[in-house]
């Protein structure tokens, strides 16, 4: 892969994709869009390529590109913010964003991956599989389904065409610092616990959580760039933990023995209780088993944040 697109790559996933593509494809030309509204340039440290400052849902790609080609764009681009409640500008943002993009890339049949989400499985707890009625109980999850909507109709029009979704599941690991509250549930216990407050989670600790290390999540977005065929698949670790799970590793890892602060759920409406991803069909298609467990991804998470 010479020439390569990734969109919001100053974010969270965004950015560890950008910096493992240049790392993987040392000679190709990569194209970084993002509007910098919810990404950092901090996450680009040591980044070659090419950035262009610009909301993808606003974005004249045919002016913007011309007849250039790629030879795989990664979308990542998205309000990520479930709490942001907007509809208008969740909905505009991140489906026309992903309308413009695959309508550019329709013309050359450019593979494509984006990113979509288990939000869209809804509040049902249990075991999360890809032909499972969509049941998005908030907006964003709502845009999300709208993307896997586009994809597939795209798809069923031209079957020769790859575009692949990723339903990532709760994602954790470097360069997300930058999203403060909207960053993964590990980094905020592991900020509460390493200034010596007892982590605070909702009442009882036991809403389990398919917690996915960013390492992973990048490794399978790569691999669906030569997926065989069109579809959606779920991105997980496979493995879901408790919260209070999740606190005794990072008191294991800390040398801390913090107990957790139990509260009220202010978010009942829209709370999934239950993640966790069944990871068969990308293992069988695409070749993939995730390679960090979450007691395993969260230590090395720790030992990053210690030596960073």
């Amino acid at each position: 892969m010479r020439n390569l697109l990734v969109t919001g790559g100053a974010g969270f996933i965004g950015s560890n994709l950008t910096l493992e593509l240049q790392r993987q494809f040392p000679g190709a030309r990569i194209v970084v869009v993002d509007d910098f509204r919810s990404g950092d340039f901090k996450n680009l440290r040591g980044f070659r390529g090419d950035v262009v400052a610009a909301d993808v849902s606003r974005l004249d790609w045919g002016r913007q590109f011309g007849d250039r080609s790629f030879d795989a764009i990664f979308h990542e681009a998205s309000i990520t913010d479930t709490t942001v409640h907007d509809q208008g500008l969740q909905v505009h943002d991140n489906v026309e964003g992903f309308r413009r993009l695959v309508e550019f890339a329709s013309g050359t049949q450019t593979p494509v991956v984006y990113a979509s989400s288990a939000a869209t499985y809804g509040i049902g707890s249990g075991v999360q599989t890809e032909d499972q009625e969509p049941a998005p109980a908030n907006v964003y999850a709502f845009s999300k389904v709208q993307l896997d909507n586009l994809a597939r109709m795209h798809a069923q029009r031209s079957p020769a065409w790859r575009i692949v979704g990723l339903r990532y599941f709760n994602v954790y690991g470097p360069n997300e610092i930058h999203k403060k509250a909207a960053a993964s549930m590990i980094f905020q216990l592991y900020r509460q616990m390493k200034s010596g407050q007892r982590p605070r989670v909702f009442r009882s600790g036991e809403h389990r959580r398919d917690f996915v290390f960013v390492r992973d999540v990048v490794a399978l977005t790569v691999r669906a760039a030569t997926a065989p065929h069109s579809g959606v698949f779920n991105c997980g670790s496979g493995h879901p933990i408790s919260f209070n799970e999740v606190i005794g590793v990072l008191n294991r890892n800390l040398g801390t023995s913090l107990e957790p602060e139990y509260i009220d759920n202010p978010y009942a409406d829209f709370y999934q209780p239950h993640t966790e991803a069944d990871m068969s069909r990308a293992s069988k298609e695409l070749g993939f088993v995730p390679q960090w467990k979450p007691a395993e991804g969260i230590a090395e998470y720790v030992n990053f944040l210690e030596n960073r």
